[in-house]
């Protein structure tokens, strides 16, 4: 479902002519981020569930880690620039054409990008140089940071710090940012006039602000907390929500329910 419906945005955005806005190119830019960020974790998971196949070598661990924070990073920093292209559209309607040019949008889009691939290098750093003995279960369906800092058996105070450090700015600052933009977009949108304009646009802001909630509430949870008493198996069923359920609802949340593609 993930798969399919973000292939069908990025193919009805490529095919219609009408859709070549900025808001239309970032939501492609995440359709093809999900696309990806999916096949990191979900066909592993999918061949350890039906085949029992639940082997991986060290480098392909460290790889799913680096492609997993890397996506999911660059996802964080698209979502806050959707959050602001839309805060522009709606509350700088006379300069959005100006401020939001092709070019302000390759950069921001390209930033992104590369912002979030040095963000993956580092977790993947500090891990992949961790002693691991003789354990070797991972105590997940993926190879996340937790479970593998758990499993060293050197000393990993310092690619624990950096790490919370690093989730700790990442995350808050990003989710900070979003909700100022959407706090100015519903102030905006309290001053409209008309009833069906307004519910309309706090039906589909509200629908954004559930996602980004769902996505930010959970990578909080995982990576921006200290040790705890919860469970192993709470920490996986906490982990599909930003693995699984948010790629697959971001489809539908944000595309697929625009009457602009579905007509």
């Amino acid at each position: 479902m993930t798969i399919t419906g973000n292939v069908t945005i990025l193919t009805v955005v490529a095919s219609d002519q009408s859709l070549r806005t900025p808001m239309y190119f970032f939501l492609s830019n995440l359709s093809f981020l999900e696309i990806w960020y999916t096949m990191t974790i979900v066909p592993k998971l999918l061949a350890n569930l039906l085949m029992k196949s639940n082997n991986i070598s060290f480098s392909g661990c460290m790889t799913q880690l680096f492609f997993f924070v890397t996506f999911g990073a660059t996802e964080c920093y698209l979502l806050l620039v959707m959050a602001y292209d839309r805060y522009l559209a709606i509350c700088k309607p006379l300069y959005y054409s100006s401020l939001m040019d092709t070019s302000t949008c390759l950069q921001l889009v390209v930033g992104s990008w590369v912002i979030g691939i040095l963000t993956g290098l580092i977790p993947a750093l500090f891990i992949s140089h961790l002693d691991f003995c003789d354990s070797r279960h991972v105590n997940h369906f993926f190879c996340d940071i937790p479970p593998l800092l758990e499993l060293s058996c050197g000393d990993i105070y310092l690619a624990e710090i950096s790490i919370f450090i690093l989730s700790l700015t990442v995350l808050f600052s990003c989710l900070l940012l979003t909700l100022v933009s959407y706090f100015f977009i519903v102030v905006s949108i309290l001053h409209i006039k008309s009833n069906s304009s307004r519910s309309r646009t706090f039906s589909t802001c509200g629908a954004h602000l559930i996602v980004v909630l769902i996505y930010y509430g959970t990578m909080i949870f995982m990576y921006v907390r200290p040790h705890s008493s919860y469970s192993s198996d709470m920490k996986k069923f906490i982990s599909v929500f930003y693995t699984v359920v948010t790629p697959g609802l971001n489809p539908i949340i944000y595309s697929l329910r625009n009457k602009d593609v579905l007509k």
